[in-house]
């Protein structure tokens, strides 16, 4: 029973350091960040690209393996799309972190770069 409490209050330590919980936020929201930069390049980016390509679904793309008469494919259209997906999130992820290290910097008052030195 001693051990349980010691084990259950080294427990709540542990989840109540702020990194841990910093760290369950950022999981949290980037879920969420997920689904909204999946609605981006799905419903709003990859539209006009298929368009521009003559009407490609890329998610569509496959091919055939082991003949014509075989229901085997390798949906390498599928693949396409998350290595588009994750170029963006990437890009997004960049250009958030940039601005928010941009605004920190000017809040602390130090020099960005970019900025002329007079």
């Amino acid at each position: 029973m001693i051990m349980a409490n010691k084990t259950l209050s080294e427990f709540k330590q542990f989840i109540l350091k702020g990194n841990v919980l910093d760290m369950a936020v950022g999981i949290i929201v980037g879920g969420a960040f997920n689904k909204i930069v999946s609605s981006l390049v799905n419903d709003i980016i990859m539209p006009p690209i298929g368009y521009l390509i003559g009407g490609v679904n890329f998610t569509e793309l496959k091919a055939r393996v082991g003949g014509p008469e075989s229901e085997v494919f390798i949906n390498y259209g599928n693949f396409i799309q998350e290595i588009i997906n994750f170029l963006i999130i990437a890009l997004t992820v960049f250009i958030v972190v940039k601005a928010v290290t941009k605004m920190s910097k000017l809040r602390n008052g130090e020099a960005v770069e970019g900025d002329a030195k007079k």
